[in-house]
């Protein structure tokens, strides 16, 4: 009796595994799907841009909430991107790139990511904010990877940080990516927000064409850091092919060029005081946070 009554709890605990293998298998081939639909509905648009290459941008903006989503192709191999970006250790290789990005490292688990956010500068860590992001794999097979970053809490009353990076393979040389970067914001944030493009960020434009005219303002802001983002992941698979030595500098030099591409948004700084700056950021890096 009590060997059957065993059998029969390994029994259901083995049909209740393959449920649920089941259904994540069919919600990624759902999305998988999706992504898919968006590829073929974007093919005008990914042919033709204001980019000069396959890549589609979109913002939103809320009472509460910011977001930017980029859908782009992407010159490599859907299980090359795919092992680069479900590989948590590399997104602070990728991190760092971005202009406000002073320091990331692995934190007390290989899926949690300790992040510093600051101004535009060469800056003590003290001068900067802390991001505590949570990594997570939703979906890595043969056919749809789906990962996710997010931070509950940010500076200036910002919340729900959140990056989303899906991709599915569209031949034996390319993949089809979306790329979304959000983050909530309240009172505090949105106060802070009006004074930064009141003043510094006066001048700033984003993407999209409204009327002829960039769109400026918080839509500017999260279209230019979407943009910032898509490109560092695209910077450091660009540097994959180097040697392990040279791969830190070519991946900022990448980077750089890219953003250099579009200048009304993106330009801040000459390549030199770039990269001194983030040559220092990532030596930084290379060692835990003290406390």
């Amino acid at each position: 009796m009590f060997r059957r009554t065993r059998f029969c709890f390994q029994w259901l605990q083995f049909a209740l595994v393959s449920v649920l293998l089941a259904g994540f298998a069919s919600a990624a081939e759902n999305h998988a799907d999706a992504l898919q639909a968006h590829y073929a509905a974007l093919t005008t648009q990914l042919q033709h841009n204001a980019f000069g290459q396959p890549l589609v941008l979109e913002s939103s903006q809320t009472d509460s909430q910011l977001k930017g989503e980029i859908y782009a192709v992407v010159d490599h191999p859907f299980a090359e991107f795919k092992a680069a970006v479900n590989d948590p250790a590399h997104w602070c290789d990728i991190l760092i790139l971005h202009l406000n990005i002073k320091y990331c490292h692995i934190g007390a688990t290989a899926e949690q990511l300790v992040v510093y956010v600051g101004r535009k500068v060469d800056q003590p860590l003290t001068a900067a904010h802390e991001l505590d992001f949570s990594w997570h794999s939703l979906a890595a097979d043969a056919g749809y990877s789906n990962v996710v970053l997010h931070a509950g809490n940010g500076p200036m009353g910002t919340h729900d940080y959140r990056i989303n990076l899906e991709s599915i393979p569209l031949d034996s040389g390319h993949s089809f990516v979306h790329l979304s970067y959000a983050y909530g914001y309240g009172l505090t944030a949105k106060l802070a927000l009006q004074s930064y493009l009141g003043t510094l960020g006066s001048d700033k434009v984003g993407f999209t064409q409204i009327d002829g005219q960039p769109v400026g303002g918080v839509r500017g802001l999260v279209e230019r850091n979407t943009i910032r983002y898509y490109l560092a992941i695209e910077s450091w698979l660009g540097a994959q092919s180097a040697p392990a030595e040279q791969q830190p500098e070519l991946r900022m030099r990448n980077w750089f060029t890219a953003t250099e591409r579009y200048p009304r948004q993106l330009h801040e700084m000459d390549l030199d005081e770039y990269m001194a700056m983030k040559r220092n950021e990532y030596r930084r890096q290379q060692k835990p946070v003290a406390g």
